[in-house]
This record gives structure tokens, sequence and C-alpha cells, in this order.
């Protein structure tokens, strides 16, 4: 039996639970509020601010645990190499968790050092800065903190009048104590796709079949797999995920994430761990789903394949309210058709548009995925949060 601290217990980190504890492991769910979706399940939580360092070192000795699985960006991520020192493992790794929490770190990794094909970019500490950036990358533009997560703070900016807003949006949406934004040439993408890929301790490097999504205020809205891609098209990604991963180094699942141009792919994000677009594993489209993966990639466990058994899709329940009172749900029943799934998160309260639960559908090879989203998105417009 392995001691795993999961550092953030959302939605991803309560399916990554139960899958250890399916393979007999004891988890320690840590979250900034009480009663996050993966303590529920855990057998122990502590609640406390992972960008306090000393809190979290103080944690760390409380729980001596033998893997650290980081599942947000909102960590003192520098202490991580302090806990590998001692012998502890750190999913993937300390490094690669450094460098993807910090949009600037792992852009300039794959731009600069590996060549990787990217949008231009530009980064800025001020609003004078900001300006200047997007003198020299044009408009329509991206403007992301370099530190945030789901989406929070990114904006699309067409035109210099509304420069002064994404500034502000970018800076409230900003985690973590690092502000400074990054300017992105805006690519007028046919599609884009999320490749989940994973590195082993000891085995070859595996993709999951490409996932499409739908994305809104850069958040994650719906997802599909297999997503329609060329051979061409799968090819660059699969070579370039494998470059910056094992540039990264460690063992887990990466989500990453790639724009497609006709036969042009570029490099967009990476996560060192699932990925919210890759709930749509859990409709049954793999032999594993993406958290099972993470997991067994993580202990060290062989995968011999990643095995595409169905097509499937996945649309989000949004909370239409804020509200600190715990979330009832309506119409539920009506989600109950052939080859559908329903999963609420679980989450204690809820925030205007947050992500409380996932609608998933599964059909077999003759099934058309355009009709299976549009079945994920009408079972998910049933579900009323209230």
């Amino acid at each position: 039996m392995k001691k795993i601290l999961l550092l953030g217990s959302g939605e991803l980190g309560k399916e990554f639970t139960i899958a250890a504890l399916r393979l007999g492991h004891y988890v320690v769910a840590c979250d900034s509020y009480a009663g996050a979706p993966a303590q529920q399940v855990a057998q122990e939580a502590e609640v406390f601010s992972m960008l306090d360092g000393e809190a979290l070192d103080q944690v760390v000795r409380k729980h001596n645990p033998d893997i650290i699985v980081p599942e947000i960006e909102a960590i003192r991520t520098e202490k991580l190499y302090d806990f590998e020192k001692i012998g502890i493992q750190v999913v993937p790794s300390a490094r690669a968790v450094n460098y993807t929490m910090n949009r600037k770190a792992i852009r300039d990794l794959a731009a600069k050092e590996l060549g990787l094909k990217t949008a231009n970019y530009r980064y800025a500490r001020t609003y004078a800065e900001l300006e200047e950036a997007t003198r020299v990358i044009g408009f329509p533009c991206i403007i992301k903190p370099l530190m945030s997560s789901s989406g929070h703070g990114q904006s699309r900016v067409d035109n210099e009048d509304e420069l002064r807003a994404a500034w502000k949006e970018a800076m409230d949406g900003s985690r973590g104590d690092l502000a400074e934004v990054i300017v992105e040439e805006f690519i007028p993408f046919d599609s884009e796709i999320t490749l989940l890929t994973v590195t082993q301790k000891n085995g070859p490097t595996l993709f999951c079949a490409p996932i499409g999504h739908v994305q809104k205020h850069g958040d994650y809205r719906e997802s599909y797999q297999p997503a329609c891609v060329t051979e061409v098209q799968i090819e660059k990604a699969q070579r370039m995920a494998d470059q910056v991963t094992k540039a990264l180094t460690g063992a887990g699942i990466w989500g990453v994430e790639f724009f497609l141009k006709g036969d042009e792919v570029y490099f967009s994000e990476l996560s060192p761990r699932p990925h919210d677009t890759g709930m749509v594993t859990l409709a049954g489209t793999q032999n594993f789903s993406e958290f099972e993966l993470h997991l067994r990639a993580v202990l060290g466990m062989p995968i011999p394949c990643i095995k595409q058994l169905r097509k499937g899709a996945s649309a989000v329940i949004l909370s239409p309210i804020a509200s600190f009172e715990p979330p009832r749900y309506k119409g539920i029943e009506l989600t109950c058709e052939e080859d559908a799934d329903l999963r609420i998160f679980g989450k204690p309260f809820t925030r205007l548009h947050r992500r409380m639960g996932v609608v998933l559908v599964s059909g077999d090879d003759k099934a058309s995925i355009d009709d299976l989203r549009d079945k994920a998105k009408r079972l998910a417009s049933y579900v009323e949060v209230y």
C-alpha cells in the first residue's frame, strides 16, 4: 500500500482517488476548503492554502507520504524539489510541475528549447508592456495570466479598446503571486484537441485516441473521443507530445493541447495530470479511464496498451447561481437514457458558471460523434442546479 498526498481535491482528484482506493492505496486529500469532492472519498483530509510553503511542509511532515500528486496550479511548487530530495515521489516530477504551472516556463521550453510550432507570443508585467506586446502580436489576440486554471482570466481581445478590461480580467483570474500575462497570436484553427499522453517508468510512451473539445472563456464545456484527425496531424501531435513530456521527465498522464489548422499542428498548453476534457474516458471509451492510467503510471504498473473501445462524448453541467448553501439538483432522472451516465461532483457550494457535474454518453463504431455530442448536451440541459 502506498500513501498518496493529493494536492487539490476537485472532480479530477476525486476520480483519481477512487481509482487509488480500488487498488488498495491510502489517500490524504488536500484543498483550501473543507468538503472538496476528493475529500469525500479519501481516507483523510487536510484543509490549508497550498501556496503557504510552511503549511505544506507541515502537512508533508505529518503524513510522510510515499507519493505527492499535484492536481491544481495554486501550489508552492518550488517546495516539491525539496520533497523529491528526501525520497518522496512527485508526480510526474518536481521539474514537470514547476514548468507546467507557469505558462511562461512551458511555452519557452516548447518554442525556444524544443522548437515546437506555437502561436507567436509575448509577455507583459505592466499595462504599458501589454500595450507594447499587442502592437507586436496584433489583433485579435488572446491574453492569459501566466498562472491560472480552468480558463480563469483568459480573454480574446479584438481591438485596443478592449485591452483595459482584458488586463483587469487577467489580474483578477491569476492564481498565486505571479502578476504577469502572456499575449498570444490568435490562430484561426479548424479544431482543437487534447492528446492524453502516458509516460511510464519502465515502458514506452503511450497515447490515447485524440479528444476533441469545445471551450468557452477558456474553460471546457464538452469533449468527444475520438476526434477526427488526419494521419499527418496525429503523427505531428504525438511527436511533439513525446518531445515535451520527455523533456519534463516523470511518469503519469499528461493532457497536451493542440490547435489544428489544415496539416499544421500548433502546441498550445500542457497539464501534467488528468485533463478535464479527458472525463469523456469515464464513458468507457477506453480499456482504462485517464484516472486509472494516471494511477498505474504513477505506481509503475505496466500498461501493455491503450485500446479504444467505444465512441463517447461529455457535456458539463454548470451552475447558474452563486451560493454558499449546498446545491440541489432537478432533472437527474431525465438523463437516464440508454448508453448514458451522469457524475455529480459533490461540490459543497456554487459559483456562477462553476462546473457541478458532467453527462457521459457512448456508442459503438456505427454511432455518429455529432449525434453523441448532441445527446450529451441535451441530457446535460435537463439538469438544473438551484
